[in-house]
């Protein structure tokens, strides 16, 4: 179990954790979300000991193995595979000294001891590790020196769930991965054994791996049950509950205010006037449940062009005189909502900069709509704002002629009103970074948009008003994404690009996934079927998905039934923790009875748990 005691930090002078208190239970994966600068990775650093709260704990019980990313990515001559291999230390050290060592005993120990921590199967754990993140044969036997930054940092998260700690911490681990990363990256965290706390912002993700959330809002923490969704629903109606109290309170306090007023004087009723004022000094006021009022984004609407925005037929794209992709036919008509998948690699970039014009290609042709106007977002347009500038005057400076009036009205949609829209960029969260770029980008009403990765700095409320935004937008919108809820609620057109081309995929997000997935487990080369064979695919797929249905079922019903028990052991654990503030049966329980029903309850939990891995394992053969 971890436990959060109290626990208060001050950075800057500013309190960033308030007493925040609560108790993780042992072997659960837990959400950590809340608002960009909420203070979520301070919370971590305290969890790991990197930082020291200035009041309160963090319990956990001796000798826990912790896992956590640092911030400085490996680097050096040695290649991916062995550095993942060389994180199980204790492995590692066992096999230098077998090479070494002439003492026939203490080298029978050592083989007893490699035998018992499954050492033998490492290399094949390792490569399949590195395979789910990205990495082919060939690429794992690079050195590190010769990948950017983001792959590096796919290594250093290889290398921390290859050893495998009892307490798994992962800050944001699906900011460097493509799609398929993160796809595969929950499915591992799902049958993980230890515990697990991830901060994330992906909602697919906290809806398919935890099981609890832990929400971080004002410096507090509050633990729920269950994934996103659940919390989402939890919230509003505690929200809810929270505005009606606050409602009641209001109302009781007007009552107290005027009977006071109009009674202090009289001698006959000073005494209970001055009682009520008593009580009404003592009575603490619950705060009103607010909107953040920054959580907007409004792209505006271009003006109507005829269809085709962009014809492409049999068109290479790439760099210097060697093409990244061929054969590319491609139609993209002014209300399209197209998203592009594939592995980080394999050129959707470099498709997208065709599209935004910034290539010219090499082969075939690209016609595109004379009147046409693209707004193409990148990181690299965050990173390369003006720390020093106000968004007030980055508008300024691109809305050129434009009346003062026409600029604050286009910052006004992205939640720079007011004195938002003088604050200095370098004091500014990555968020409100990624808003501001995206207001740029947009400042002329762009006929196409095209996203890459726009999500990376914004939060999951972030992400649903830029979902909300897209859905209302006129233009066409091109989506390079790994947030798997962006790309099921905006885009109805998927391309795949693989295979040095791009084609339309013939299917649904589910059927992607399912595909990458078999390939990450080692079902499918990598290539796509040629046109002849895609019928009898589409057969055998069928057929597939039924033989899945029964299996599926008892997977879901053991989820269920292990999210039911964990709710309840989460119950008892804080009657246990915290008897005052234990709620329904378990407050009347003694200490003794709760814990011979978390006993029972943990019992059940572990047939939960092997009827899902034994239901798991036969979807997986399958």
């Amino acid at each position: 179990m971890l436990n959060l005691n109290a626990i208060t930090v001050r950075l800057g002078g500013r309190t960033i954790l308030d007493r925040a208190t609560a108790a993780l239970p042992p072997r659960s994966r837990v959400g950590l979300i809340g608002r960009n600068g909420a203070g979520k990775s301070t919370l971590m650093k305290v969890m790991i000991g990197q930082l020291d709260p200035d009041e309160g704990s963090c319990d956990m019980p001796r000798d826990t193995r912790l896992g956590y990313i640092a911030q400085e990515a490996p680097s050096g001559t040695a290649t991916p595979f062995d550095t993942v291999l060389e994180a199980d230390k204790e492995r590692a050290a066992l096999m230098a000294e077998a090479e070494h060592t002439e003492d026939p005993d203490r080298l029978g120990h050592i083989y007893e001891r490699l035998t018992a921590i499954d050492a033998y199967t490492a290399p094949a754990r390792a490569a399949r590790i590195l395979v789910g993140l990205g990495f082919d044969e060939e690429m794992q036997g690079r050195p590190l020196d010769s990948y950017s930054g983001g792959w590096k940092m796919r290594v250093a998260l290889a290398a921390l769930l290859f050893s495998e700690p009892e307490l798994l911490l992962l800050d944001e681990p699906s900011n460097h991965l493509d799609l398929e990363a993160t796809l595969w990256l929950e499915n591992f965290l799902k049958a993980y054994r230890g515990t697990v706390v991830v901060i994330s912002h992906e909602r697919d993700l906290l809806n398919n791996v935890v099981d609890y959330i832990l929400h971080l809002e004002g410096g507090k923490v509050t633990l729920y049950p269950g994934g996103y969704d659940a919390f989402e629903r939890q919230r509003a109606e505690r929200l809810a509950q929270q505005e009606a109290a606050r409602a009641k309170q209001q109302a009781e306090r007007e009552k107290l205010q005027d009977y006071v007023a109009r009674n202090s004087a009289r001698a006959s009723t000073a005494k209970q006037a001055q009682s009520r004022a008593k009580a009404l000094a003592k009575m603490q006021p619950i705060a009103a449940a607010i909107e953040d009022p920054t959580l907007h984004f409004g792209f505006p609407s271009p003006p109507e062009l005829r269809p085709p925005l962009i014809t492409m037929d049999m068109a290479a794209v790439g760099y210097g005189e060697t093409p990244v992709l061929r054969r590319v036919n491609l139609r993209i008509d002014p209300d399209d909502r197209l998203a592009l998948l594939g592995r980080n690699g394999n050129g959707k970039t470099t498709l997208a900069r065709l599209i935004a014009a910034q290539l010219a290609p090499m082969e075939g042709s690209m016609q595109s709509s004379a009147k046409m106007n693209v707004g193409y977002f990148t990181q690299y347009q965050v990173e390369e704002l003006d720390v020093t500038d106000t968004p007030l005057e980055h508008m300024t400076r691109v809305m050129k002629g434009a009346t003062p009036g026409a600029v604050r009205a286009q910052l006004g949609r992205f939640g720079f009103s007011g004195e938002r829209a003088t604050q200095k960029v370098g004091s500014m969260s990555g968020g409100e970074r990624a808003r501001l770029a995206l207001a740029l980008i947009t400042r002329d009403a762009p006929h196409l948009l095209i996203l890459d990765e726009p999500t990376n700095h914004l939060d999951v409320d972030s992400r649903e008003a830029l979902v909300q935004a897209l859905n209302d937008y006129s233009g066409a919108v091109v989506i390079v994404s790994h947030d798997r809820h962006m790309i099921e609620l905006v885009a109805d057109r998927l391309v795949l690009v693989d295979g040095g081309t791009a084609h339309p995929f013939d299917g649904s997000l589910d059927d992607y996934t399912d595909i990458v997935l078999r390939k990450a487990d080692g079902g499918g080369s990598g290539g796509d079927a040629p046109k002849s064979d895609r019928k009898a695919e589409k057969r055998n797929a069928a057929e597939w998905r039924e033989k899945q249905k029964a299996l599926k079922a008892a997977v879901s019903k053991a989820e269920k039934e292990m999210q039911t028990l964990g709710a309840e052991r989460s119950r008892i654990d804080q009657a246990l923790f915290d008897p005052k503030a234990a709620t329904g049966a378990e407050a009347k329980m003694t200490m003794t009875e709760l814990m011979v029903k978390r006993a029972a309850v943990e019992q059940k939990l572990q047939a939960a748990e092997e009827a899902w891995m034994e239901a798991s394992a036969e979807l997986e053969a399958l």
